[in-house]
């Protein structure tokens, strides 16, 4: 039979500039190109028949077959072809064995190159959307800068360039207010593939470690790995604990976060609306690493047990309040801060305590010689 095909040089050259430019295989579309065709072909022809299409990657030129399985006794010629016209185009054919039978449809060259476009204009989208999505999802953990574009009090949508940013309402600052316009920064917390593959990103306002990443950017110390911040907690919109450290015992980790007259941590201040921040120096000495992050609160004494990794804390009458702070917050966060569970209490709720446990202590002690008498007051059985 005489090879009748769709020419198509142009598309091979087309596919090997994507190829080059975009990174996007040749193999890999025309491979996406044949499946759409056959698609094409039965929509268009309204074909019930099985079809293969073969293009050619050298110069484009497009086959079409149908697919027909050789039968002694044909009960669908759409499918099935008989053995004597199988073997008419090869005497090898038997029963059982698959026919491709060579076949030109009328105007196919046209939808063939429609086709083609519009699968080109898809893969090259999916590139693109994944190349962006790579981007982003290296950028993770960082913080992005976006203008808003869909403010409410469910979600905040933002314009990131490239592609949009999604904010939901948890991970928003509950104080904030959010509109139209507005130049907002955010933490990337994640970067998922939308229902149609568009990449979009989870932004946060609220996360611990946009603080941390705030404070990086703001005090060239930590950048560099001079001070190390050792953990965050965070009340989002009203207050954060921060713990420094800094091997170089030359070097005031609290100071050098805070600035001279408060300049550094200012500007963290403000791109949090006002959100307050203790930083706090971190010790290796739980003790002293609990007091810390109960300030402002001036602390008497810590107990701690270390398996349990529980911790007494006592403080002056007048600073209870202050230590536990409104509605729980200071205890709490110190609490997430140093991964401790802090119990506190005031000097004269100790001393409390302590009086009735020693009572209790002498209450047993007086029992126990009552009753070792009682037992030796009580008279032999005789026999």
């Amino acid at each position: 039979m005489k090879e009748q095909a769709i020419d198509n040089k142009e598309l091979i050259l087309a596919l090997e500039e994507l190829e080059k430019e975009k990174g996007i295989q040749k193999e890999y579309l025309l491979e996406s190109i044949e499946t759409a065709l056959v698609t094409a072909y039965k929509r268009n022809f309204e074909s019930l028949e099985n079809v293969k299409v073969q293009m050619d990657q050298k110069t484009g030129a497009t086959h079409v077959y149908s697919l027909k399985k050789v039968m002694k006794r044909v009960t669908d010629k759409d499918v099935q072809i008989n053995v004597k016209e199988a073997q008419k185009i090869n005497p090898d054919y038997k029963e059982g064995d698959m026919v491709e039978i060579e076949i030109v449809p009328r105007d196919f060259g046209r939808i063939a190159a429609q086709t083609a476009k519009q699968v080109i204009i898809q893969k090259l989208r999916e590139a693109e959307r994944e190349i962006i999505y790579t981007e982003f999802n290296d950028r993770k953990g960082e913080i992005v800068s976006g203008l808003v574009q869909k403010a409410d009090h469910n979600i905040v949508v933002m314009d990131l360039g490239k592609l949009e940013g999604v904010m939901p309402s948890k991970e928003q600052i509950p104080t904030e207010h959010y509109h139209v316009n507005d130049k907002v920064k955010g933490y990337v917390l994640e970067v998922e593939k939308g229902a149609k593959g568009a990449p979009q990103v989870i932004v946060s306002r609220s996360h611990p470690d946009f603080v941390r990443k705030l404070l990086e950017f703001e005090i060239p110390e930590i950048y560099e790995g001079v001070i190390e911040i050792k953990s965050v907690s965070r009340d989002p919109g009203y207050r954060s604990k921060v713990a420094v450290y800094s091997p170089d015992p030359n070097i005031d980790p609290v100071g050098s976060c805070v600035g001279q007259k408060g300049v550094r941590i200012q500007n963290v201040i403000n791109e949090l609306n006002g959100e307050k921040i203790d930083v706090i120096e971190w010790n290796e000495d739980p003790s002293i690493y609990i007091a810390s992050a109960l300030l402002p609160a001036q602390i008497l004494a810590v107990d701690i047990k270390e398996e349990e990794k529980f911790a007494q804390v006592i403080v002056p009458d007048d600073q209870l309040s202050l230590a536990i702070g409104k509605s729980g917050q200071n205890a709490r966060l110190a609490a997430r801060l140093t991964n401790w569970k802090i119990d506190i209490k005031s000097e004269t709720q100790f001393r409390e305590m302590l009086m009735n446990a020693q009572n209790q202590e002498v209450e047993e002690t007086l029992e126990e010689p009552v009753n070792e008498i009682v037992e030796e007051a009580q008279p032999e059985n005789e026999e």
